[in-house]
């Protein structure tokens, strides 16, 4: 969304005031609307100068739309199969899925058990295995 006047199409549909303006808390909401996938830690820094209760006009909201924007990483399917594929005990391309909920709720940006509950969701086999790749695909895919 290289398009400004698609941003700020967004940025004031999140304008719950009528001030053109969004709070501090909401940059991580209108930043994911705008397709981005920032860290908690990531939106943390961008907004760090702020006051915890300050709202942001487009102007503000620009400048970390485009470092967030600028900073995304592209990473691929294939990574991601790499990084599971560890944890495939007999190497047959399946997780179980005790153990990718385990890592999903625990490691890195962790999520909560009703967000692993949706991803999930139709991946198990009658094993109780996940097959990584179609998995993987699945969530990028989503």
């Amino acid at each position: 969304m290289d398009d400004l006047a698609d941003c700020r199409e967004v940025f004031a549909y999140f304008d719950s005031k009528g001030d053109e303006r969004i709070s501090v808390q909401q940059v991580g909401d209108v930043l994911r609307a705008l397709g981005q996938n920032p860290t908690e830690s990531e939106i943390h820094r961008c907004v760090g100068s702020f006051d915890k209760e300050a709202r942001l006009s487009f102007e503000d909201f620009v400048p970390i739309f485009q470092s967030v924007s600028k900073n995304r990483e592209k990473h691929t399917v294939e990574e991601f199969v790499e990084g599971l594929s560890h944890f495939d005990k007999e190497g047959n391309g399946m997780i179980n899925v005790a153990e990718l909920r385990h890592l999903l709720t625990t490691l890195g940006e962790r999520l909560s058990d009703e967000d692993v509950d949706q991803l999930l969701a139709g991946h198990n086999d009658s094993h109780g295995n996940v097959n990584i790749s179609d998995f993987v695909r699945a969530v990028m895919n989503s």
